[in-house]
């Protein structure tokens, strides 16, 4: 059995160590380059690290190819402010033209999809789609704006960042401008009649029609003119990497794995030897805290998690009659619901997934109180505590010392009530030592349930 377990556990610590060298290996196959034609990059879901890195892939792609231009098709609440700038500082030190198409019918360019949209080369939206709501978040959680000092230099930063992104592209700067100070939003029409973006188009074939012929400045001041008539279409998907690290990167998934994680090495605590738990508990916590990570979640909230494990486990150990699970309680409720404040637009976890969980833990520890509890108040039936109560046979008259026959040996005993003749049945009171304190078993008293008396065994 224990040759077994440590096959598994070789086996999983394998697929551990092949799995993480797979995900965070940095080097990527590229597909095969082509020349000319259009490269197709498709955003949805909020702005993360990996979305970064996969526009950049992609731009990256599109030069090497000579591609005509490299079309961003996005759709986003928003994202991480950092994220954002990388992803900025690709389209303006591109050596193609860059197009974002805020896509399809009924999209949003919300937040930093918004700096995204006006820092490109050519922006176009589609009908019933959105752009804007793009104040920055203040960093510092449970902070009042007014009295927040860094989150008004942040908020200043990102006005004159965009700015400079609308004067830089010929843009409207005073509409883009409002878009951050003030969240105001803009519907497709809005943005084309105030200059925010450049065309509006029904599907991707509308704007490359639309697109063709336009003179577009690159960064060394390269003028380029745009031919997309009969060009082909490249489409760039994520690669099996990326998808992986964008889904660790859904707040959900990445806070799930976390919790996951944490239960199961509660598990291979409360049961060492298990192996399987503590392997899979381990390998969910690292890949939950490296979503949690890349997200740039709130550590006081990931702090208050780990304290809300540890009061868990200490529950089980301790005799707190359910104070320290209920303080575990509130540290999870709370640090989940910091988790993620001062995080972008798009980056939050669900109130009723925090619900869940916390029902989940509180009906779990109800049960773990119940069964320690229950365990305290049992009555002993081992070692020598468990002999009182018990019915033993004199083998030897008492008077008041002789000897009885108890649980399989001989003991030593003393009558508390007169002597008792050889034969009889006394019940044990007190274990002293060696010895047992006895006293007559009166006729009318019945076995207990379960109990077996001397006679019965012999």
């Amino acid at each position: 059995m224990n040759k077994l377990r440590f096959h598994l556990l070789k086996f999983n610590f394998v697929l551990l160590f092949l799995f993480i060298f797979f995900v965070f290996w940095p080097a990527v196959l590229w597909p095969a380059p082509f020349q000319g034609g259009v490269v197709v990059l498709t955003v949805e879901g909020p702005i993360v690290p990996v979305v970064a890195s996969y526009l950049e892939r992609g731009i990256r792609l599109a030069e090497q190819s000579r591609a005509t231009a490299c079309v961003i098709r996005l759709n986003t609440p928003g994202g991480l402010y950092q994220s954002t700038q990388e992803i900025v500082g690709h389209i303006l030190n591109a050596r193609v033209p860059v197009v974002v198409y805020v896509s399809p019918q009924g999209g949003w360019a919300g937040s930093a999809g918004t700096f995204i949209t006006v820092a490109a080369h050519y922006a176009a939206m589609a009908p019933g789609s959105r752009i804007g709501a793009a104040h920055p978040v203040s960093v510092a959680p449970g902070t009042q704006e007014r009295t927040d000092v860094p989150g008004e230099k942040i908020t200043e930063d990102a006005a004159a960042w965009i700015r400079s992104l609308a004067q830089l592209r010929g843009r409207n700067a005073e509409a883009a401008e409002q878009a951050v100070r003030e969240s105001k939003s803009y519907s497709d029409q809005e943005a084309l009649e105030k200059k925010l973006i450049d065309v509006r188009a029904r599907d991707l074939d509308e704007l490359l029609e639309k697109l063709h012929g336009k003179e577009i400045v690159l960064l060394d001041g390269q003028k380029v003119v745009v031919n997309t008539q009969n060009a082909p279409l490249r489409q760039i998907d994520m690669n099996l990497r990326e998808k992986i690290l964008s889904t660790l990167s859904n707040p959900e998934i990445a806070y799930l794995l976390f919790t996951l994680g944490m239960i199961g090495i509660i598990a291979e605590i409360y049961h060492p030897g298990a192996i399987f738990p503590g392997v899979l508990g381990g390998l969910c916590f690292l890949l939950g805290l490296y979503g949690l990570g890349s997200l740039d979640a709130y550590w006081g909230g990931i702090l208050l998690l780990i304290l809300a494990f540890g009061l868990f486990i200490a529950e089980a150990f301790v005799v707190s009659h359910g104070l320290l699970g209920t303080g575990g309680l509130v540290a999870f409720v709370l640090g989940s619901l910091l988790l993620f404040t001062g995080s972008g637009p798009g980056i939050q976890i669900s109130p009723w997934l925090i619900a869940l969980l916390t029902i989940l833990f509180a009906a779990l520890l109800a049960l773990l109180v119940f069964v320690i509890v229950r365990g305290q108040t049992r009555k002993v039936i081992t070692g020598r505590e468990g002999l009182i109560g018990q019915v033993a046979v004199a083998r030897t008259p008492l008077d008041p010392q002789g000897t009885v026959f108890c649980a399989g040996s001989l003991w030593s005993a003393i009558s508390e009530e007169g002597q008792v003749d050889a034969g009889e049945e006394v019940e044990i009171t007190r274990v002293e030592g060696l010895k047992l304190r006895v006293r007559k078993r009166k006729k009318n008293e019945a076995s207990k349930p379960g109990q077996l008396t001397q006679e019965k065994i012999l």
